[in-house]
């Protein structure tokens, strides 16, 4: 197809009913803008960067609700909690879709204090980041969903609503490619503050939780204990995302389960970092950041600042290592 053909084509689009939330219809997209598009790649980049860049089209937003729990040291629940936010869904195709919640702007310590059980020295400086608003997913990345956008399944423990495992950082990067191209949305993995401020929902803990966790509360290794908590479960394996309460955002899994893939470079402190949120990659070198734990790990792992890394492409024995996305459209 001609420029000149495809550009009548996306006028036409254009002047279709947006079905964005506010009912309005983009701007016509101006003739000069869709020719420097097409000559950075051809007209297949300008499909792509169409919804994203120029008409600026904002997903249909809905509303859930949820309760979280909070505990003292000993485990036990001292305070239930109703909570809604704002989602949209992002339609993957044969019925497969992914939840993308509203997480709002705002400011938080990140880090941990050198009293924090567990506390190591590359959780340090705690410093204040303010973090715009943006979308991240509910939960991580599935199989089914993983399956759909890459054509492959890479997991051991296999379930269509497992987390996707054995995966490298650049498969995931990977994925928000072929994701941000198929929906014409700009998809990547989160910075480690977007991850941090996410998972902390609010709170100062070292769990969102609470002062400690349980595995009635997320999936890890429950032969140790964090706090006074009781002893619990120790699977060996993933679970179904969502089985386990979320956190006050309305995420899910940000402890255990699996390791996620952060967008930055590691380092081994916080010195310098950037304190606007986001991704720091101003190191040379193939290592790049792992949040949250896995089901495998013993719970100081799994609380909110603890950080760890692995290489690029290292996925042998890698079966705890997963990804959640996050998305530009929606920033508050």
């Amino acid at each position: 197809m001609s420029e000149e053909a495809e550009y009548q084509k996306l006028q036409g689009e254009n002047r279709k009913p947006s079905g964005n939330s506010s009912g309005s219809n983009p701007p016509p997209i101006k003739r000069r803008q869709f020719l420097i598009y097409a000559g950075l790649g051809g007209t297949g980049l300008v499909t792509t960067v169409v919804f994203s860049q120029i008409f600026q089209v904002q997903p249909k937003l809905l509303t859930f609700e949820f309760e979280t729990v909070t505990v003292d040291k000993t485990g036990k629940i001292v305070n239930q909690e109703n909570h809604q936010a704002k989602y949209f869904k992002e339609d993957l195709g044969n019925g497969i879709t992914l939840d993308m919640v509203q997480i709002p702007g705002g400011s938080f310590m990140m880090g941990s204090p050198t009293s924090e059980k567990g506390w190591s020295e590359s959780e340090s400086p705690q410093h204040q980041v303010n973090v715009p608003g943006f979308s991240m997913g509910k939960f991580v990345v599935t199989q089914e969903q993983y399956q759909q956008i890459m054509g492959n399944n890479p997991s051991r423990f296999s379930g269509a609503k497992r987390p996707v495992e054995q995966v490298s950082w650049n498969d995931a990067v990977e994925f928000c490619q072929k994701l941000s191209q198929q929906t014409g949305r700009e998809y990547r993995l989160p910075s480690e503050a977007e991850w941090e401020y996410a998972c902390r929902g609010g709170t100062t803990t070292p769990f969102h939780f609470g002062e400690t966790i349980t595995t009635d509360l997320a999936n890890y290794n429950g032969t140790y204990t964090y706090a006074s908590e009781p002893k619990g479960k120790y699977l060996e394996r993933t679970t179904d995302v969502g089985s386990f309460p979320p956190n006050a955002f309305g995420l899910y899994d940000m402890h255990g389960n699996v390791w996620e893939w952060c967008q930055d470079d590691w380092h081994n402190n916080y010195i310098d970092a950037p304190k606007d949120g986001s991704v720091w990659t101003s190191r040379s070198g193939n290592s790049k950041v792992l949040r949250g734990g896995s089901s495998f790990n013993v719970p100081l792992y799994c609380r909110s600042a603890s950080r760890t890394f692995s290489y690029l492409v290292e996925v042998d024995i890698y079966n705890s290592i997963g990804f959640r996305v996050v998305c530009v459209v929606g920033r508050t």
